[in-house]
């Protein structure tokens, strides 16, 4: 089991151990960079292709409109790329011994952040879909919650199933815990009114 104590988070309680911190599965991103490398061999291709059959861009004036051109197609590429990974690396779900807090990255300068407490859920579905998920092990994973947000998702997530477990063996030790609480504080009320 991996140590996460050198991990934190804004708004982590005192004494709050971070048990797993999961991101999306690698596959995810390397989906959506399938994308950026249509775009770089459109890039690299533009450069063999273009001049042969345009003979505007093989003079002074047109190659150096032609360069400029592909400079910014690289610009734009770049940015692409940017984006994609920002919104790879920072949606991210914390695992703790007391909730889920659920942090997702929307553009560059905006991020949601959402906590379910354990105590709340009702009920965990994974869902894997399609080959690629089933071979690689990753899938959605749905967390249903008795809270005003009723429903939170991990997408395209790894080990769905090991997620799903360690998240019920907590809810259920949070559980005891507070049932055992209850059970005290009841004894102690009897106790006392029997003095």
């Amino acid at each position: 089991m991996q140590n996460f104590n050198h991990f934190h988070f804004k708004g982590q309680k005192p004494g709050e151990e971070i048990l797993m911190v999961v991101h999306r599965h690698w596959f995810d991103i390397l989906s959506h960079f399938f994308i950026i490398f249509i775009m770089l061999a459109m890039f690299f291709g533009g450069f063999v292709f273009i001049p042969a059959f345009f003979s505007f861009f093989s003079e002074s004036f047109g190659r150096n409109l032609f360069f400029f051109l592909q400079n910014i197609f690289l610009i734009f590429i770049w940015l692409f790329f940017f984006l994609i990974w920002i919104d790879y690396y920072f949606d991210v779900w914390i695992v703790t011994d007391e909730r889920i807090v659920n942090i997702e990255q929307k553009g560059l300068f905006s991020r949601e952040v959402s906590e379910l407490e354990l105590e709340n859920i009702q009920d965990i579905t994974v869902d894997v879909l399609g080959i690629i998920p089933t071979f690689l092990n990753y899938g959605e994973l749905f967390v249903q919650t008795a809270a005003e947000k009723e429903r939170f998702v991990f997408h395209n997530v790894p080990d769905p199933y090991i997620i799903k477990d360690r998240i019920m063996n907590l809810q259920q030790k949070v559980k005891k815990k507070e049932s055992e609480d209850l059970g005290a504080v009841i004894r102690k009320e009897i106790h006392e009114e029997l003095k």
